[in-house]
């Protein structure tokens, strides 16, 4: 049995008390408690104490310290269930801690993966340029079940999905203005469907682009075409430098009448 025979302030966290004892052998430091720990069990001088009662606190605040931590560390933003556990298992948290810890921030409201699941969505559609499938592998990451990720991703609606994947390709045509319109189109599908689009999506959202420009498709095949006069030129001549450049802007993606075009137009200046 030891009684309690003092209670002190600590000097720099003033919620945290240090609670002195006697065993019978003078007054010793005992072990210190949260404020809300001190308040609960009515630690007071003179108070009397079982050594199983003082190992019971010393664990009751130890939990109770761990949880206020964790508290700060949704401070910042929401967090899944498996989030908080990884972070309590990497503190080096007893598993029987980190489970009464999780269960108490369940109970105040604190840990809800659906609604997690739901601002993360939500985030995601106003910050970012992910399709839904790509948002779902982010929330399969942070160990959110599939039923309550299906629910989430309801509030990405396919119109939604249409705005920002419509946006994303009409950026992708500008920057690859120099490519053929075949090829534009399939660098776009691909882009879409890296971002997490689906397939209904991307072929809605090609659907809105606007039509080929002849004058556009030309000046790509001009383009295209000099590069390869430069990479064949020295090397080759006449009909097998025709065969190599008429096979270079068809894997392009060229019509073959602008390929025509441009080695009739290479070959009357050659001449």
């Amino acid at each position: 049995m030891a009684k309690i025979t003092r209670i002190t302030t600590q000097k720099k966290q003033k919620n945290r008390y240090n609670i002195f004892l006697d065993r019978g052998q003078g007054e010793a430091y005992g072990f210190s408690v949260d404020e809300d720990i001190l308040i609960k069990y009515r630690l007071q001088k003179s108070l009397e104490l079982e050594e199983s009662t003082i190992e019971a606190l010393i664990q009751k605040d130890t939990i109770h310290k761990t949880y206020t931590q964790t508290i700060n560390f949704l401070s910042y933003r929401m967090r899944s269930e498996k989030e908080i556990r990884d972070y309590l298992f990497k503190h080096e948290v007893d598993e029987e801690h980190i489970d009464e810890i999780v269960q108490r921030l369940y109970r105040e409201k604190l840990l809800d993966d659906l609604e997690f699941a739901v601002a993360l969505v939500r985030t995601r559609i106003q910050t970012s340029s992910k399709g839904p499938l790509l948002v779902k592998k982010e929330l399969v990451e942070k160990g959110v079940d599939a039923p309550k990720i299906d629910a989430a991703l309801e509030h990405y609606s396919f119109d939604a999905q249409l705005e920002k994947a419509v946006k994303l390709a009409e950026k992708k045509l500008k920057s690859t203005s120099k490519k053929s319109h075949r090829e534009q189109i399939q660098t776009i599908q691909q882009n879409l469907m890296q971002k997490g689009f689906y397939g209904d999506v991307v072929k809605e959202a090609i659907s809105q682009l606007p039509e080929e420009e002849g004058d556009q498709e030309w000046e790509a095949v001009v383009f295209q075409g000099e590069k390869l006069l430069r990479k064949f030129e020295r090397k080759t001549e006449g009909y097998e430098l025709k065969q190599k450049l008429k096979s270079g802007l068809y894997r392009k993606g060229f019509p073959i009448d602008l390929i025509d075009r441009f080695i009739e137009e290479y070959l009357v200046d050659e001449g």
